[in-house]
């Protein structure tokens, strides 16, 4: 059985809620990543920012980034998987949540992210097939 752990990209950087979005664009283009997992003080995962977010939610609104923190943007309970969740279990949560990114959590902390590449480097061609069908064609 392959676990959300063998799946993931290890050791995911947070950007924290106090932090501009500025600094979270900055990091985004540093990692090479289009989403960066928001942490509290409390060094705990409290949501997600895209590319995207800081665009039509910012940007598109005339909003300054420099100005605006990433915590504005991480609303809602973010959407999570054990670290020994099956894959089954980790297509079943993006599927239904129609995400494309996956916070992986063990022992109430975030020790990484599955994403769409993470998922095609790992599991089988037909599985891939059905995800891509499921989350990515209804958008």
């Amino acid at each position: 059985m392959t676990t959300a752990r063998e799946i993931m990209h290890a050791g995911a950087v947070c950007v924290q809620e106090d932090e501009s979005l500025e600094d979270a664009a900055r990091r985004m283009s540093e990692l090479d990543v289009g989403a960066l997992p928001v942490c509290g003080p409390d060094d705990r995962l409290h949501g997600i920012i895209t590319d995207r977010d800081i665009v039509v939610k910012c940007l598109a609104k005339g909003k300054d980034p420099r100005t605006m923190n990433a915590g504005l943007l991480a609303q809602g309970k973010p959407i999570t998987v054990d670290a020994g969740a099956d894959t089954d279990e980790v297509l079943r949560a993006m599927e239904e949540h129609k995400i494309r990114r996956l916070p992986v959590i063990d022992d109430h902390r975030l020790v990484g992210m599955i994403s769409e590449a993470d998922l095609a480097r790992r599991l089988p061609e037909e599985k891939v097939g059905h995800f891509v069908e499921m989350v990515c064609a209804s958008h």
